[in-house]
């Protein structure tokens, strides 16, 4: 800031330990933390890296999040303003008075005799012929399933006997196929 100049790595590592006390070793890393902070910038020109940082830069910078931080300000106290309006406008007609109580009384009492209600249904719901109808249908995509299985095993334990001339009890006994398999009914 001070001299309003540009420079290179090696100019810095020289003016550095003269002017400001800092160790020509720890000049590099700290000249690249601050190009990481964005304090300095820097830029490559040919082979060389110039290095600088101008007060006007960093006044911009201030301003631009002034600027940005004032219009949040101005957007959130107009939501402030609209919230407050609309908890205005909700708070008529809900004055405390002993009308809205009973009202309000008589609505916890209806909702709670609804839960009874719901817990009611709920012990019956086993012989709801909706409920049962769709345990009919599970049930007989459950013996589709089995039965197809079934044919499934005949179909390999009969390729079986075929391709290798397995007796039958000896693939029975050999998969864990119990002797009473049959189709389900």
């Amino acid at each position: 800031f001070a001299q309003k100049d540009v420079f290179q790595l090696k100019d810095l590592e020289k003016i550095a330990p003269k002017e400001k006390g800092i160790t020509s070793m720890s000049v590099k890393e700290i000249l690249q933390s601050l190009v990481d902070d964005g304090m300095v910038d820097t830029d490559r020109i040919g082979t060389s890296n110039y290095f600088w940082a101008f007060p006007s830069k960093a006044l911009h910078a201030r301003k631009r999040k002034l600027e940005e931080l004032e219009s949040q300000l101005a957007e959130n106290s107009q939501k402030k303003e609209a919230l407050q309006k609309s908890i205005e406008k909700s708070k008529t007609g809900r004055e405390d008075t002993a009308e809205r109580a009973a009202l309000l009384k008589e609505l916890a009492a209806l909702r709670q005799k609804k839960e009874q209600l719901k817990t009611e249904i709920d012990k019956y719901r086993e012989c709801d012929p909706d409920v049962v109808e769709e345990m009919r249908q599970t049930n007989q995509v459950a013996k589709e399933a089995a039965n197809r299985w079934t044919d499934n095993i005949f179909s390999i334990k009969s390729w079986a006997k075929r391709k290798f001339g397995f007796e039958e009890s000896r693939i029975d006994k050999g998969f864990g196929i119990p002797e009473d398999l049959d189709y389900i009914d």
